[in-house]
C-alpha cells in the first residue's frame, strides 16, 4: 500500500521568521541573543547526530543567530546560514569570529541560495514548522545535497491543541509525517527518534540523499 503524500495542513504554517513582529527591531535583537545563549546544547546534539566533521559543508535552514553553524565550524566544517530575518543575520555576523568559513544569506527553505550538490549536511532546527511548503523545502534540500549528504530536522515535542509559542514544534505524528515526506522526496535511510535536551524532548528526523 502506498504511503499518503503529506497534506500541506499537516505541517505548513505561515513563516513567522518572515513576518512575525518579534523577529524585527529591538525585540528581534533581544530574541536573537536569547536564542544564541539558550540553544547551544541543542546545537551540539544536532552536530553529533549529523556527524559533522572537517570537510563538511553545512547549510543551516532558518539559522537564527547562527549558534549551530558556529559549532559546526569549530568542528572543521564550513557552511552557509540561511534566514529571511535581517535581524537574525545581523546578530549571527556580530557573534561570529572573523575568519570563520561561514557566510550568512537571506532565503527560505523553499528557495535556498546554494548551488546544486554543494552541501554535505542540511539541517533545520526548530524551523521546519515555519516552512510554507514542506514538499518544496525538501526538494531544495535534496537539490543542494551531494550524494551521501545528510538531512537533519529537529523540532521541540509539543502536544495537540497547543496555541501560541507552545505550538511551535511537532507532535509525534507530525515527525512521522515529515519522515514520509522525506521518502517521497527521494531520501533514504529515514529515521525518527527522540532526544532529550535539558528538560524537553526533541523530535528528530534523519535522512540521507542517495
Amino acid at each position: 500500500m502506498t504511503e499518503p503524500i503529506l497534506a500541506p495542513t499537516d505541517l505548513s504554517v505561515p513563516n513567522h521568521h518572515a513576518d512575525h513582529p518579534g523577529f524585527s527591531g529591538i525585540s528581534g535583537t533581544v530574541l536573537a541573543l536569547v536564542f544564541a545563549v539558550g540553544r547551544g546544547r541543542a546545537a551540539r546534539v544536532a552536530a553529533d547526530l549529523a556527524d559533522v566533521a572537517p570537510g563538511d559543508h553545512v547549510v543551516d535552514v532558518g539559522c537564527g543567530p547562527g549558534t549551530a553553524l558556529r559549532i559546526a565550524a569549530r568542528r572543521g566544517a564550513s557552511g552557509v546560514g540561511v534566514d529571511p530575518a535581517p535581524v537574525m543575520r545581523r546578530v549571527a555576523r556580530a557573534l561570529t569570529r572573523p575568519g570563520r568559513p561561514i557566510r550568512w544569506a537571506p532565503g527560505v527553505a523553499e528557495d535556498l541560495p546554494v548551488p546544486d550538490g554543494a552541501a554535505t549536511v542540511v539541517w533545520s532546527m526548530a524551523t521546519v514548522h515555519h516552512w510554507q511548503d514542506v514538499e518544496q523545502g525538501l526538494a531544495e534540500a535534496h537539490r543542494v545535497l551531494a550524494p551521501g549528504g545528510r538531512l537533519l530536522a529537529v523540532e521541540r515535542r509539543t502536544v495537540a491543541g497547543a496555541e501560541g509559542r507552545a505550538s511551535h514544534g511537532w507532535v509525534p505524528a507530525q515527525a512521522e509525517a515529515f519522515a514520509v515526506a522525506c521518502r517521497h522526496a527521494g531520501f533514504t535511510d529515514v529515521a525518527v527518534r527522540t532526544e532529550r535536551v535539558r528538560s524537553s524532548d526533541q523530535l528528530v528526523v534523519l535522512a540521507t540523499r542517495p
